[in-house]
């Protein structure tokens, strides 16, 4: 959520940021502005009204205890007029700061001047390559045949279990996803992360504080009983641990990460681009978040784009990094790199990470705040990434290490899976 003071000093600038995602914020962002001096002018009369009825009740009191009762009598009467006026200001003043609150919920984060403008994932910016593509040898499948070939994932079973997007890991296959989570939490703590077990279903309250909701409410699975969501990342549990929280200086930067299933509702649509395991209602994710000062958090979040490279140099999957324009960034996000890993079967990039820095958008919302040097309270910066998204990263395994005589397991999940192939 934006911050109305810099909406207020900024307005011209964010206007024309905010057209890199093609949103035109110019009315949005004046009505802001207009409902925020009325939540001031209202709010002040409401002061104003709270002191003159305090500073008439001590009257009345004295006026009481000097037997001056006929004066006394007097001032209750306008007194109680006065308590009628403060109760009407307060409710107009609830009001209008809901209606606020409301309208700056809709309006996505200000990007980063260095996002470029777009109106599609086709105007992303590739900015990084590495590692090279696979021949394959003639009559290589894809991965949703490699996991029936192998019987190490079934689809359809986990179809008639549950339904489609929920797919049943088997054997050796169940063996190397657990590798997998286990690899990247142990490369999260190398890397200085507190690593967490988190609920999977959170609050409404949770949902707000890191912008999935209202955003993305139709995406999420509702708990209407208990109005509870199961979370769709892990950033969302991770990041709300520290909803309203003021930490010390000396507390900084956190650092967490956490493995837990993510849920998601995504939209019905068919082919081979959502296929097998390329796009799931339940996957598996290893996810970190950091929590920063502002002056330190686009040189933490490099490294964080720096620890997903060594992660995929060690699986040595083909793989590139994109920096996202201004009509794919998330709602939130004031830059995003993604990470996409090469699936040689299917000759396409495959999505496997997002890193992004929200600068205050999330903490404004969250009231994460932090105690300077001077005592002062200043919002945090939060940034998270997945290190990684297991599916598609399986999906790149199976494919670019399938061979005549099996799959191969990359050398560095070896003394995870404690098998070096899948024959």
């Amino acid at each position: 959520m934006l911050q109305v003071s810099n909406i207020r000093t900024h307005k011209e600038a964010y206007i024309q940021a905010l057209k890199k995602r093609n949103f035109e914020g110019e009315s949005i962002l004046n009505q802001v502005l207009q409902l925020d001096e009325d939540r001031r002018s209202t709010q002040t009369k409401l002061d104003d009204t709270l002191a003159e009825a305090n500073q008439l009740s001590k009257e009345i009191g004295l006026l009481f205890k000097t037997g001056e009762h006929q004066k006394a009598t007097l001032l209750k009467e306008k007194s109680a007029q006065l308590k009628d006026a403060s109760r009407d200001l307060s409710e107009e003043l609830s009001a209008t700061v809901g209606n606020l609150e409301k309208l700056l919920y809709t309006i996505p984060n200000v990007p980063n001047e260095i996002v470029p403008a777009g109106t599609s994932e086709e105007d992303n910016e590739e900015i990084y390559n590495e590692g090279d593509i696979p021949v394959l040898a003639e009559g290589s499948l894809p991965h949703w045949e490699l996991a029936k070939k192998y019987d190490i994932i079934d689809f359809e079973l986990g179809n008639k279990v549950t339904g489609a997007g929920f797919p049943i890991y088997k054997g050796k296959g169940a063996r190397l996803q657990r590798a997998l989570i286990t690899y990247f939490l142990d490369k999260a703590a190398e890397s200085g992360y507190n690593e967490y077990q988190l609920p999977l279903m959170v609050n409404e309250a949770s949902g707000f504080g890191t912008g999935q909701l209202p955003d993305k409410e139709g995406q999420m699975y509702h708990v209407t009983e208990d109005d509870l969501y199961l979370i769709p990342t892990a950033e969302v549990p991770l990041t709300n641990m520290f909803r309203g929280e003021i930490l010390q200086e000396a507390d900084l930067p956190v650092a967490c990460t956490g493995y837990t299933p993510c849920f998601r509702r995504e939209a019905g649509s068919y082919g081979a681009h959502v296929r097998g395991l390329n796009r799931l209602h339940q996957f598996d994710k290893v996810e970190l978040v950091r929590i920063e000062k502002p002056e330190n958090s686009y040189a933490a979040l490099d490294g964080m784009v720096d620890h997903i490279k060594n992660l995929l140099q060690e699986l040595k999957l083909p793989y590139r990094i994109l920096k996202l324009c201004g009509g794919d960034l998330g709602f939130t996000s004031a830059l995003t790199y993604d990470f996409e890993v090469f699936s040689t079967a299917q000759d396409r990039w495959l999505e496997i990470s997002s890193v992004s820095n929200f600068e205050t958008f999330q903490t404004n919302r969250l009231k994460l705040r932090y105690k300077d040097k001077d005592g002062n309270k200043q919002l945090l910066h939060t940034l998270n990434g997945s290190a990684l998204a297991l599916p598609r990263v399986l999906a790149g395994i199976l494919e670019n290490y399938q061979s005549p005589e099996g799959i191969m397991i990359p050398e560095v999940l070896v003394k995870y899976t404690g098998f070096d192939r899948i024959d």
